[in-house]
């Protein structure tokens, strides 16, 4: 595992060398590394499957307790898939969508460091070196938000987003450091038998509160959410790879892998229901008046992230399988739509939804992946989103507290959703095309085929959800 995080660093390295080589018609191979990580993993699939845990161990400062420990299992395999799998279909993109940009090999260093990065990330078993890469991704994303660095609004957004997930780190390096104290070890594994220890100390609620504030703040839970819709001046690749699939989902995944350390405790779960429904709801009222196609995808992705909170915060097995379950719809159908909205802003030279509009007619394999983003957003068969969504309201529905109004806060915000999801993936297909958009001309098959397959992907896994189910 150590030889796979580390391969996306040495590629960058390499590209020091030979950079010129991946910045004309071979920057294609750069996708190779993203596809070989996502082969190696795959071959782990049958092992997780079965209940096997992986674990690799490597010493790096044994006199403090840390170590370069690594664990696969069933939820750091699903995340390392997620990064590698759409990582690749990134790449893949970014070869046509900046074909011949004089920083091309610098993009593609910059992604292979946060690749790398986020697999140290979701892989670490010790608390000091999972903060080590949580740190890593948020400087190698702060590069990729201002990757246009001559624009000053690009600038200024990577700076607040750097500050707001940096101290979100440093939260997080302090929660670990009080509990390697209570707990004698910085190995999460080693912590899982110690959930009663921890929540009667007199630090609990303190830990507790550190481990939110990295998590809230990397995931832009209210009030930190405001880093996230600045962040969309990065290129569109940045924002498919980072602001729906693999980044902000950072904080999803820390409160899922602490869960059973903290969780099943009044605070922790009380305080998580509060965050996730107050964002979830505010977030989706707020895509109601954007006009930007990224601002909308911005919006919906918090919006997103807030009801992953609310069902960790719900703490049940029905919940935190949908939650599981939920992380896949949505890095499929926001990946799709941040994909189509870039191939949009790249042929037709406006995100402004007021005047798009009648698009299927020159981009119409962009509009069938857009439409079918839409429908699994919103939930609609045969699509996985329909799967995600009624496992959703299932957990909600059972939670043994403020059933009703949970229930009525998740339907509100799937309603708003589903509009969200039409007009970022629908109304600019549909419709008379304006004389404005008529030499819009269809991007290179690089561009649109990695979001037509992620949309198709949605509505396979719909069909065959056991394709997902078991692995």
């Amino acid at each position: 595992m150590l030889s796979a995080i580390l391969l996306g660093f040495v590629f960058s390295l390499f590209l020091v060398l030979t950079g010129k080589f991946f910045k004309g018609k071979f920057s294609i191979l750069a996708a190779g590394v993203p596809l070989a990580l996502f082969l190696y993993f795959t071959q782990f699939i049958g092992q997780i499957s079965n209940g096997e845990v992986i674990s690799e161990f490597h010493s790096w400062i044994p006199a403090f307790g840390v170590n370069l420990g690594f664990t696969l299992d069933g939820l750091s395999l699903l995340f390392s898939l997620m990064i590698t799998g759409i990582g690749f279909l990134v790449f893949v993109y970014t070869s046509a969508y900046l074909k011949n940009h004089k920083y091309l090999d610098r993009f593609y260093g910059y992604l292979s460091m946060f690749m790398a990065a986020m697999l140290g990330l979701v892989l670490s078993d010790n608390l000091i070196s999972l903060f080590v890469f949580w740190e890593l991704t948020s400087i190698t994303s702060f590069f990729l938000i201002g990757f246009n660095n001559t624009n000053p609004e690009s600038r200024k957004s990577a700076l607040i987003a750097l500050a707001i997930t940096g101290i979100g780190g440093l939260s997080l390096l302090v929660g670990a450091l009080f509990l390697g104290s209570i707990t004698g070890t910085y190995s999460i594994a080693e912590m899982l038998t110690m959930n009663p220890e921890i929540a009667s100390n007199p630090y609990y609620i303190l830990i507790v509160l550190l481990v939110f504030g990295a998590a809230f703040t990397k995931s832009a839970q209210f009030p930190f959410h405001f880093w996230l819709p600045g962040a969309m001046k990065a290129p569109t690749p940045v924002s498919t790879y980072l602001h729906s699939a693999t980044m902000v989902k950072a904080g999803i995944y820390l409160l899922m892998r602490m869960t059973p350390v903290l969780g099943d405790h009044e605070f922790w779960n009380t305080s998580l229901i509060i965050v996730g429904a107050i964002t979830m709801v505010y977030s989706a009222i707020h895509t109601l008046f954007r006009t930007d196609l990224k601002g909308i995808l911005a919006y919906s992705t918090i919006s997103a992230l807030g009801i992953l909170v609310f069902l960790i915060g719900q703490g049940t097995s029905e919940a935190l399988t949908a939650a599981a379950v939920f992380i896949i719809v949505h890095a499929l159908y926001k990946a799709t739509l941040f994909l189509v909205t870039g191939i949009i802003d790249h042929q037709a030279g406006t995100r402004n939804t007021t005047i798009l509009r009648g698009l299927r007619k020159v981009l119409f394999p962009v509009a069938i992946a857009g439409f079918l983003a839409a429908l699994s957003s919103a939930g609609i068969p045969p699509t996985i989103g329909f799967i995600g969504k009624e496992l959703t309201y299932e957990s909600t529905f059972h939670f043994e507290n403020m059933a009703i109004l949970l229930m009525g806060l998740i339907v509100i915000t799937k309603i708003l959703l589903l509009y969200a999801g039409f007009v970022a993936g629908i109304k600019p297909f549909t419709g008379a095309l304006p004389e404005r958009f008529q030499n819009t001309k269809m991007p290179s098959f690089l561009m649109w085929l990695p979001p037509l397959l992620l949309a198709l992907a949605c509505v396979v896994f719909g069909i065959f959800p056991g394709l997902i189910e078991g692995p």
